[in-house]
């Protein structure tokens, strides 16, 4: 995913996650902060060490969620920043079970367009 889909600066972190809005599976935790003067989505990813105590573990998660979101990528709600949040226990998941649990609470957020389906 390219540099302008992420957000990367800790005061936009924040920003998200003290204005936005929160929704959470088993796997997931969504915060959403809608943009209305944007063109395009935002990205942040936060996989803590409770997921996997070695960085290979995190790391792993974090590209199984940019696969996802890429894949998903024409149906999701261009005008917002979200972050994901990564939970225990994500990291010993196949893809697919990423992929499903991401689709699922992006859905829950009404980030992820259904009727393109």
């Amino acid at each position: 995913m390219r540099k302008s889909y992420r957000v990367k600066k800790e005061d936009e972190f924040q920003k998200v996650f003290t204005e936005g809005k929160s929704v959470a599976n088993r796997k997931f935790v969504i915060y959403m902060l809608e943009k209305p003067e944007q063109k395009h989505f935002r990205v942040g990813i936060s996989v803590g060490k409770k997921v996997g105590n070695r960085a290979v573990a995190r790391n792993w998660v974090k590209r199984r969620i940019r696969q996802t979101l890429t894949e998903l990528k024409p149906q999701l709600k261009q005008d917002c920043d979200f972050i994901v949040i990564a939970r225990p226990g994500t990291a010993w998941m196949e893809k697919s079970e990423v992929s499903s649990h991401l689709t699922h609470v992006l859905k829950l957020a009404h980030i992820l367009d259904t009727t393109s389906n």
